[in-house]
Parts: C-alpha cells; structure tokens; sequence
C-alpha cells in the first residue's frame, strides 16, 4: 500500500508544481460546459430533441462533458507516461521497490480522484450557474461512470505512449484520436442527428458509451436498456485495455 500511495503523491507533485497542467484536467471540461452549452443553448432556444424527449442543451450537453473529463486526464496522463519513458524516468520507475501492478495501480488510482473532484466541479457549477436539473439519487452510479471511464482511457491512451517512440508519430495519432473519438460521438450532439455511417461509427465508439450512460443517470434521459448494453460494452473495453496495457509493461525490461 506504501508503494502505491507513494506514487500516487508523486502524480499529485507532478500536477501541482505545473498549474496548467493541473488547470487544464480539473476545469478545461467545465469551460467547454459554459462556453458551448451557453452559446448552443441560446441558439436552440427550443430545446434539443434525444431519445423522443425535448430538453435545454446544457442539460444534454453536461454527460457529454463529463465523459470528456475522463478522456481528457487519460490523455495528459498518457503524455506523462510518453514523456517518461521518452527521458528514462519511467524505466528507472521499474527498478524501485514495487511491482508494476502497484505503480500503474497508484497512477489510475490518482487519476480516478482527479477525474471525481472535475466531476465535482463541472457538475455542481452545471447546476449553480446553468440551473441544470441533476439526478441527486444517481449521483453515486455517476462517479462510477467516471472512475469505471477514467481507467478504460487510462489503459487504452497508455498503450500508445509505451508502444509509439517518436515524439511526432506520439503527437500525431493522439491529437488524431482525441478529434475522430470526441467528435464522432454522442458527446457533442444526439446521435438521432448524424449521417447514418457517423451513427453507425458513434455506436461503435466507447466515448458514446460512457457518455450516454452520464447522460442517462446525471439527467434520466436515455433508454435503459441500451444503456445497459453500453455499459457491458465499456466494461468489456476496460478489461481489453486494461490487459493489453498490463502485458505491454510486463515485457518491458
């Protein structure tokens, strides 16, 4: 437990002694909230139309955001892990007295705390400054979203910083994923809007998933059942990263 808290206090100094670093995990999302969800809101004046149900955009809008946090700490996370084994840090991590089960356990672990306290955050000034109408009892099924969100990316952004070694093939494929997983989504809009082969691509798309599932119990609009489905999706997609990423770092010497 030594070895894991100990990394987990090394994540914390890495984010505090660089504040934009630590500005851009914990209230980036929220930006993105008020920017968009006020400007779209004006502009649908009506509502938007999901799941046959018309509601303000910035109710729409906030599970979106929410999986956004997750997505986004996994990535500046997987930059870190980039940068380390880039300058010969993370391969010195690997000779310290812990198992490597504990260090990425202390990481995902710092993450998931980071990833609750923006959801925190976005989710209690969604409510204050945008008067967003949220689920009160299924608040703790929604920071299961996030945790159970913020390790899938977790693992699944680590394997590119531990198998890519240029710096711009890194760059490139991560800007690449960021821009085709978010936009290519039920993040931004409701998938009943799309082209049929973007619907098709968005359903296929773990960033739908999770945020679908936030949007469901954060605001109680959605259908259960393919909710559910989703749900059984992601999980599936966090025990597939979640080994890749372990059997990589296994064979890394």
């Amino acid at each position: 437990m030594k070895s894991i808290m100990a990394v987990v206090y090394r994540e914390y100094l890495l984010r505090t002694t660089s504040m934009t670093w630590l500005f851009f995990d914990l209230f980036m999302p929220l930006i993105y909230l008020l920017i968009f969800g006020i400007g779209f809101d004006r502009a649908l004046s009506d509502g938007i139309m999901t799941e046959g149900t018309l509601i303000p955009y910035n109710e729409f809008f906030l599970g979106g955001i929410l999986a956004m946090t997750s997505f986004g700490i996994g990535m500046n996370t997987s930059y870190g892990f980039f940068m380390d084994r880039d300058n010969g840090i993370f391969y010195e991590h690997l000779t310290y007295p812990m198992t490597r089960g504990e260090f990425l356990l202390g990481k995902v672990l710092f993450n998931c705390i980071l990833a609750t306290m923006a959801a925190i955050i976005a989710l209690g000034l969604g409510s204050l400054l945008l008067n967003i109408s949220i689920s009160i009892k299924h608040l703790p099924l929604v920071f299961v979203g996030i945790v159970a969100g913020t390790a899938g990316w977790f693992f699944f952004l680590m394997i590119f910083a531990l198998r890519i070694r240029r710096n711009d093939m890194y760059n490139t494929i991560i800007n690449l994923l960021y821009f085709v997983m978010l936009f290519a989504s039920s993040l931004f809009y409701p998938l009943e809007l799309l082209p049929a082969w973007l619907k098709t691509a968005a359903l296929m798309n773990p960033v739908t998933w999770q945020a679908d599932f936030l949007r469901y119990f954060t605001i109680g609009v959605g259908d259960f059942s393919q909710v559910l489905l989703q749900s059984v999706y992601f999980i599936l997609f966090l025990g597939i990263s979640f080994y890749a990423g372990t059997v990589i770092i296994r064979k890394i010497s």
